[in-house]
């Protein structure tokens, strides 16, 4: 075992110092960026570790792997130093995530079921359709809570306290109470199109079921490549991943796609069109991460979240 190594310890921000942050700690080379947060923390008065964010002093980069050695930087070694900033109060991955989807299943729930005859002057039975529209973005948020708890393996631990606001918008406002108001309506295209059940629901519940289906598939082929609390990464292979960088969000536009076609509403559309253009943007991200952290083995994709009607035809037949 190699001989501990002495690190100076100084505050990322110097105007917003941590208070008896010490100025050196001692690593040896089985010390992780977790272990150092943890040493950090109680040397400061016990503060929360996760609100630790520890940076190398040479290109002020994060070290997000919480399980990396700290030896294995560079960037560390070379200055025998590392900068520290306190990021703030932390919450769960997994807390966020059940609060961001569990205000679309209450929304959804609560107007059609309870808040109508309080929201619109006439409030007669719900159609066929709405009672679908209902049933599908139900069922999707809670199939999301169900990934959230027992599929997704998250490599960061927590993420800031404010975020859950931000988060949290995107997920009540724009799928839960634009999309809600709107379809639950007496007066809506979706209560006056379709009363009973007709060929456009058909097509929509079907690509909805294929979408969703394929999205936890997708979803399980990537928990797969990482041990549970682990931080490794690896090359997602398998179905729909030999056609775009992220069939996992190619597989959920197709599910709201159908839940489109079913509420035949544009507060539905307006949010799947928001939703691709986040979605393509963390795509793009995606591929470029996975071809600087797998030069060599991981093949380059032409699609990063919509193929052309020839590649899917092309990878459908082999």
């Amino acid at each position: 075992m190699a001989p501990p190594v002495t690190l100076k310890v100084s505050n990322r921000i110097p105007k917003k110092p941590i208070k008896k942050l010490p100025t050196s700690i001692e690593i040896t080379d089985k010390t992780t960026v977790q272990d150092v947060k943890e040493q950090l923390a109680k040397k400061a008065g016990g503060m929360d570790p996760e609100r630790l964010g520890i940076y190398d002093a040479e290109k002020k980069k994060l070290l997000k792997d919480r399980k990396a050695l700290v030896n294995s930087s560079e960037d560390v070694m070379s200055g025998k130093e590392i900068l520290v900033k306190d990021l703030g109060p932390q919450l769960s991955w997994t807390t966020v995530f059940i609060i961001e989807y569990l205000g679309p299943i209450l929304i959804h729930l609560a107007i059609p079921l309870l808040l109508r005859p309080y929201l619109y002057s006439s409030a007669p039975p719900l159609s066929s359709s709405q009672y679908l529209s209902m049933a599908m973005i139900v069922l999707h948020f809670i199939k999301r809570e169900y990934e959230t708890v027992f599929v997704h393996k998250f490599s960061l631990a927590t993420m800031p306290l404010l975020n859950i606001f931000k988060n949290s918008a995107h997920y009540w406002l724009l799928s839960g109470l634009n999309i809600a108001y709107w379809i639950y309506a007496p007066n809506s295209y979706t209560a006056k199109s379709s009363p009973t059940i007709d060929l456009v629901n058909y097509v929509g519940l079907a690509l909805y079921v294929y979408g969703e289906v394929s999205n936890f598939i997708a979803h399980q082929t990537l928990s797969n490549l990482r041990s549970r609390g682990g931080t490794e990464r690896g090359i997602p292979k398998g179905y729909g991943f030999g056609l775009v960088t992220c069939p996992n969000y190619l597989f959920e536009l197709i599910a709201w796609t159908g839940i489109a076609l079913v509420s035949k509403s544009a507060a539905t559309v307006i949010f799947n069109a928001i939703a691709w253009a986040q979605m393509h943007q963390w795509a793009i991200k995606k591929e470029k991460a996975l071809r600087a952290e797998f030069p060599d083995k991981y093949k380059k994709k032409k699609y990063v979240l919509l193929p052309s009607p020839g590649a899917v035809v092309k990878y459908l037949m082999g």
